[in-house]
């Protein structure tokens, strides 16, 4: 079963949102625990810094999965954070579709991720790990591919 969702335009109706508090898990476990979670079919996994009681510094944990892969999660969290409960409520996610195309630069190809409405595209972004990698190997900025992908998608 493919971890990512089709590029066509569609609603995912058996999703779980899910939310962790995590006043005393040192930060070193965050992005081991975060690799877990995607590994295992996460959708998505975000940390947002937030205050507890008794004004605790702490980071709240969330995730967005399929409803099939709530179980597994539950026991990532459970196993490899510090939490005592996990809340998580049912979620429906509209997605766009989407479509890929490569770019070419004056340093080479970039993958860019396009969002159509309708048959026009509204949204695009180039990929990340092609503009590091042109960006190290040509020994340019980062900001300088990433202008350059804009500049081609003008």
């Amino acid at each position: 079963m493919s971890k990512h969702p089709p590029d066509h335009e569609h609603i995912d109706e058996n999703m779980i949102k899910v939310e962790v508090n995590l006043d005393d898990t040192p930060g070193e476990w965050l992005g081991y625990v975060m690799d877990k979670l995607f590994d295992a079919g996460a959708n998505d996994v975000y940390y947002t810094s937030i205050y507890m009681k008794k004004n605790r510094p702490a980071v709240q944990l969330q995730l967005l999965c399929s409803e099939n892969r709530f179980a597994e999660m539950k026991d990532i969290l459970l196993a490899e954070t510090t939490t005592l409960g996990i809340r998580y409520y049912p979620i429906s996610v509209y997605r766009m579709e989407r479509q890929i195309r490569q770019v070419d630069t004056k340093w080479g190809p970039v993958t860019v991720k396009e969002g159509l409405q309708g048959k026009q595209v509204v949204k695009a972004a180039p990929e990340y790990e092609d503009c590091k990698a042109l960006a190290e190997q040509h020994h340019v900025p980062l900001k300088d591919v990433y202008h350059e992908v804009w500049k081609k998608l003008k």
